[in-house]
């Protein structure tokens, strides 16, 4: 059912699932990104390069029960893809999120993005392959270590998650990644581990969160 790895994304472009075609969403993107649609993405909805793509669980998935948890473990399960989660965190459907947070983060090691709604889901993924196209375009000559380790920490996903634990700004963001490497790492670091890098205060923060 995952048909990714032989999808193929043109620099600036995102692949969308066929059943988002008239969407908010796709409305949104038109014009600030070019938008082609496929079938046969399985449990994708977009793809952002040949790499990486998000699984989007809207406020209707998450009332409607535990399907949408049977579709990411079946991505975990099948595919190398790195798979960028987007939920819709609502009144709604806000009484939910903690379970999906666990879900996401903790048990399939996945980046979450909680957004209110279809617009800001499009602002996202703007943002984020604008910010993949500046990092295809650098200059290939550079040395390919340093570059690596670059793209790695600049994940601009990744980061945003970090980012949005309370008491974290750009800066821990950048020191907790840069220390632990991974969300993954750093969800199971103790309040020990996490004082060395940000203090004790922030440390009980990112603990408790």
């Amino acid at each position: 059912p995952v048909t990714a790895g032989s999808i193929v994304v043109p620099l600036g472009h995102v692949i969308g699932n066929e059943k988002w075609r008239g969407s908010e969403i796709a409305q949104r993107l038109q014009g600030k990104i070019r938008l082609i649609f496929e079938d046969g993405l399985g449990l994708v909805d977009f793809h952002l390069s040949n790499r990486t793509c998000i699984l989007y669980i809207s406020e209707a998935d998450l009332v409607a029960g535990d399907e949408f948890k049977r579709r990411l473990v079946r991505f975990r399960n099948a595919s190398s893809l790195g798979g960028i989660v987007i939920v819709e965190r609502t009144q709604i459907s806000d009484q939910y999120f903690l379970a999906v947070q666990k879900l996401v983060v903790l048990e399939l090691g996945m980046v979450l993005l909680p957004v209110a709604n279809q617009g800001e889901a499009s602002q996202l993924i703007t943002q984020l392959v604008s910010v993949y196209v500046r990092e295809r375009s650098k200059d290939h000559d550079s040395n390919p270590f340093l570059r690596k380790q670059c793209s790695q920490l600049a994940e601009p996903s990744v980061f945003r998650t970090v980012q949005q634990i309370p008491g974290v700004g750009k800066t821990k963001a950048l020191l907790l990644l840069q220390h632990f490497g991974s969300i993954h790492r750093l969800c199971n670091a103790s309040v020990e581990e996490l004082e060395l890098v940000v203090g004790q205060t922030v440390a009980q923060q990112i603990y408790s969160f």
